[in-house]
């Protein structure tokens, strides 16, 4: 684990203390994350898999998206304080710039997702995630969990583990995180 801050109210310290962690775990490659996420998918064969497409010094799961044994899709914002709308998606697919600077399908069917491989800035063994802030996979992981069951997989580089995320009462908990170091169920 890395020397991230602990608990703190302030998510913007928090978050420039991640995006040095990450920076400096990208620089080093994925090491066996991807073989990692690979291996927690497998029994999820078939079902819709909703990835994301890298920005700035994300971990990048395309290769293992574009390996999926059934439907994949990325996120597309549909607009401030709104859940995420997913797209399908294959290696090939027209891509054209969405917000944030993500890359989103120009044309394919709205999926939604069984299982979700999330991006996030920092994380913590109870499974809380910290993103950039806009609250879109809280929003859609809450959406989805109220339709039926899902599983939520953080992706990061173990070095963006800190003691403690700090949250706020609508924040979604991930179901599993997978790292260059392996994968764990949160405690």
């Amino acid at each position: 684990m890395t020397a991230l801050p602990a608990a703190s109210p302030d998510k913007a310290e928090a978050r420039r203390a991640a995006f040095a962690a990450r920076k400096a775990a990208h620089a080093a490659g994925p090491g066996a994350a991807l073989a990692h996420l690979e291996a927690v998918l497998v029994p999820f064969a078939g079902e819709i898999l909703a990835g994301y497409m890298p920005i700035r010094t994300e971990i990048d799961p395309l290769p293992v998206m574009a390996r999926h044994a059934g439907p994949v899709s990325v996120p597309v914002i549909l607009g401030p304080a709104q859940a995420l709308a997913f797209r399908a998606w294959r290696p090939d697919c027209a891509m054209v710039p969405g917000d944030f600077g993500a890359l989103i399908p120009e044309t394919g069917a709205w999926l939604t997702p069984r299982v979700l491989i999330v991006p996030l800035l920092a994380f913590d063994a109870r499974g809380y995630r910290l993103g950039y802030g806009g609250g879109f996979y809280d929003r859609t992981l809450e959406a989805l969990r109220a339709r039926g069951p899902i599983t939520a997989i953080g992706f990061a580089y173990a070095a963006q583990e800190m003691p403690q995320v700090p949250t706020e009462p609508t924040d979604q908990p991930l179901d599993l995180i997978v790292t260059d170091q392996g994968s764990f169920a949160p405690r």
